[in-house]
Formats: C-alpha cells, sequence, structure tokens
C-alpha cells in the first residue's frame, strides 16, 4: 500500500514539474492576494496585525483551488484514471496519493512563503511561526476536502466553479481554526488548542476524504 502511495506522489509530482508554470501562478496569485489587502486598508499597524491571520488565510485558501479542477481531469481525459481504477487496490490510496502530491506542490510552497508575506502586516515572530505552523498543519485537510469537490464534478462543464461551490463551506472550520491559531498567539494566549483541531481536521480530510472521492470517481467513470 505504501508503494503505491509513494508511486503516485511520485508520478503526480513529475507531471506537476513540467508544468512549472501553474506552480508559479498559484504562488503568484497568493502574493498577489495577500498584497492587496494592506494596500486596501491603509498602513495603520494595528489595523493589518488585527486582519493579518485572516488575510492569508482567505489567500491561501484561495490559491489552493487553483490546482483542483486539475487534480482528476488530466487523468480522466487519456483514460489513465480508468486504468487505476481497474487496479487490485483499492482507488482510495490513490486519491490518498494524489492528494498527497496536491498539498507538496500547493500547501507546503504556501506555508514556506508565508511568513514572508506576514512581515508586510507587521506580524511578530512568534505570530509568523503559528502563521507559518498552522498553514503546514491546515493545508493538507484542504487538499483532502477538495479532492472530494474535485470528484464530484469531474467530466461537469464549469467544474471550476462548482468545485468552489461545493468546498468552499467545508473549508469554513479549517479557515476558523487557522486564522485563530495565529490570533491567539498575538493575544499571548497560546494556539495550542486551534493548532490541535486543524490537526484533527488534517487527519480526517487526508485519511477519510479520498474514500468518498473514490467513490464519486467510480460513479463518473460508469
Amino acid at each position: 500500500m505504501l508503494a503505491l502511495i509513494a508511486a503516485v506522489v511520485a508520478r503526480d509530482l513529475r507531471l506537476a514539474l513540467r508544468r512549472r508554470a501553474d506552480i508559479a501562478a498559484m504562488l503568484l496569485f497568493f502574493v498577489i492576494v495577500a498584497s492587496l489587502f494592506p494596500l486596501g486598508v491603509g498602513p495603520e499597524p494595528q489595523q493589518l496585525r488585527k486582519m493579518a491571520a485572516g488575510a492569508l488565510w482567505v489567500a491561501a485558501l484561495l490559491s489552493t483551488q487553483l490546482a483542483l479542477p486539475r487534480l482528476f481531469a488530466d487523468d480522466y481525459r487519456d483514460g489513465t484514471l480508468e486504468q487505476l481504477a481497474l487496479l487490485p487496490q483499492p482507488l482510495g490510496l490513490i486519491v490518498l496519493g494524489k492528494v498527497l502530491a496536491h498539498w507538496l506542490v500547493s500547501g507546503l510552497p504556501l506555508s514556506m512563503l508565508a511568513p514572508l508575506l506576514g512581515l508586510q502586516f507587521g506580524l511578530p515572530g512568534d505570530a509568523l511561526a503559528v502563521l507559518a505552523g498552522s498553514l503546514f498543519i491546515g493545508t493538507p485537510a484542504l487538499s483532502g476536502i477538495g479532492a472530494i469537490g474535485a470528484a464530484l464534478t469531474l467530466g461537469v462543464r464549469g467544474s471550476g466553479v462548482l468545485v468552489s461551490l461545493l468546498i468552499l463551506p467545508l473549508y469554513t472550520p479549517v479557515l476558523i481554526f487557522g486564522a485563530g491559531a495565529v490570533d491567539a498567539a498575538q493575544a499571548g494566549i497560546g494556539a495550542q488548542a486551534h493548532l490541535s483541531l486543524l490537526a484533527a481536521l488534517t487527519l480526517a480530510g487526508v485519511f477519510f476524504a479520498p474514500w468518498p472521492a473514490a467513490a464519486a470517481l467510480r460513479i463518473a467513470l460508469e
């Protein structure tokens, strides 16, 4: 099972590296959206620090969605997904590998880039560390939940918009606890509770979401 997941992750990473422009566009989108907030609300330091957590998390959330429509679409069009579904191993394991690969090319770079963008909001060092940690812990949940939406809309015209409509409400708890962790760090009350809840959401999103996504993929292939 681990060999299958590792093979799927390695394959998807190789394909992603061939489309470096997509990764660059996602990161650039994150930078632009996060940078627009300080320009729009003004240079007041207190106000910028207050809105930093929510602004950066919303920007990261929207950025991860850019790659979701292609999570299964390319394999669906060229027939690879149908061949993967015929393997004796559970399709959910293949989806799990794709979820991990999606996080490695989206959530992980965003969590590493976020502290640099947090500087323009005037966040202190401890809050920047919590920001990076909350994104590192929470973005896998976004990839797992997003896989369900991508599978449900596979082969549907205008799937990009439908994916957003389906998964944005499900992203809300991750957004609340992720931004709450940074706010708690700034308030000096500790972010452990928020980070623990984020970790629980990630475990649920990564290890349970692939199975309903696999069921949706089988329906799309019929």
